[in-house]
């Protein structure tokens, strides 16, 4: 069995909750961060000496860093379609999951800090513009690629999906302006349809309005 370390309301965690339920693995989340079991111990700092969420053990062996767990899960029980066996195949996906993960999560981070994390006294409308203003040439840019859909390897859906989606549910219920994306918005219908996708990225982030 998987053991998760992590608190569900955490983006990060997310990604690897999603990934392991696509692969209908076995699995048990424990709850740490933000108010439950501390990451700052040592039995933690063991396996992440970083001292955040996740971490994945498998066995006897502890990985930390979501996009390092969502390759491990890939290799080790992915079949050709999810981790495709070619590693060019492989790689042109993979640009798009760093992409994704770096680029595009990131812009939604930047969103995310100011409408959520801030208290409303600490409310900055500038960093909302200016967040904006740096997320709408890439969600552009996404809604480009994802014309080719209905995934990002056509008509399987792969590790690079996760990598991509698991913040677009963050992404289409901030209160924020959004450009027109056609593709982007199907690609997220078709994302609400999968199980594993709303029950481990759908997830309330109401708990974490205003913590700073």
């Amino acid at each position: 069995m998987l053991t998760i370390y992590g608190r569900a309301n955490s983006s990060n965690v997310q990604l690897v909750m999603w990934a392991v339920a696509e692969l209908g693995l076995t699995w048990q989340r424990l709850d740490y961060g933000h108010g439950h079991a501390s990451t700052r111990t040592p039995e933690f700092l063991a396996m992440n000496p970083m001292g955040q969420v996740p971490v994945l053990k498998d066995g006897q062996a502890a990985i930390f860093e979501s996009a390092a767990i969502l390759r491990y899960l890939g290799a080790a029980y992915g079949d050709d379609d999810f981790w495709p066996a070619d590693p060019l195949v492989r790689a042109r996906l993979d640009q798009w999951a760093e992409w994704g993960k770096h680029c595009f999560g990131a812009a939604v981070t930047a969103l995310f800090y100011p409408l959520v994390r801030l208290p409303p006294e600490a409310a900055a409308p500038d960093a909302v513009a200016r967040a904006e203003a740096a997320i709408a040439p890439l969600a552009r840019m996404l809604d480009a690629r994802l014309g080719e859909g209905p995934w990002l390897a056509g008509d399987a859906f792969s590790f690079a999906d996760i990598a991509v989606g698991h913040l677009l549910h963050r992404y289409f219920t901030l209160p924020f302006n959004r450009v027109e994306t056609p593709a982007l918005d199907a690609y997220y219908a078709n994302l609400q349809t999968r199980p594993a996708y709303a029950e481990h990225a759908m997830v309330s982030y109401e708990a974490l309005r205003g913590i700073g």
